[in-house]
């Protein structure tokens, strides 16, 4: 039996701190669900603003929010709010499974 499973089993919760567009589109975090029993994400502003800043794949949807007027704090939040989204999505398999499935984001306002 894998650790991070025995550790689910004996209650312990493995949560992941780094909610980024990259490892949602890459699966990566679909197999830390389905392969190392993580079963909740954390994330807040500062944690989005290095994912965005260090990140081509936030390009096309910034280009997009600012064609339709977005800036500053609206367009930060509403790009951060669809990756969780995605990522509240995703966990929905763990919690169907019966692993539990927690999401936080710390609010910046």
């Amino acid at each position: 039996m894998k650790a991070a499973r025995l550790l689910h089993d004996l209650g312990q919760s493995i949560w992941l701190d780094n909610i980024t567009r990259d490892i949602l589109d890459n699966g990566t975090l679909q197999n830390y669900i389905d392969n190392l029993s993580v079963t909740g994400l954390t994330s807040n502003p500062t944690i989005f603003d290095h994912a965005i800043k260090s990140s081509s794949s936030y390009d096309s949807a910034i280009r997009e929010k600012l064609a339709k007027g977005q800036k500053g704090e609206e367009l930060f939040f509403d790009i951060a709010l669809e990756d969780i989204t995605r990522a509240a999505d995703t966990l929905l398999s763990a919690m169907r499974f019966g692993f539990g499935g927690h999401l936080e984001k710390a609010a910046g306002k």
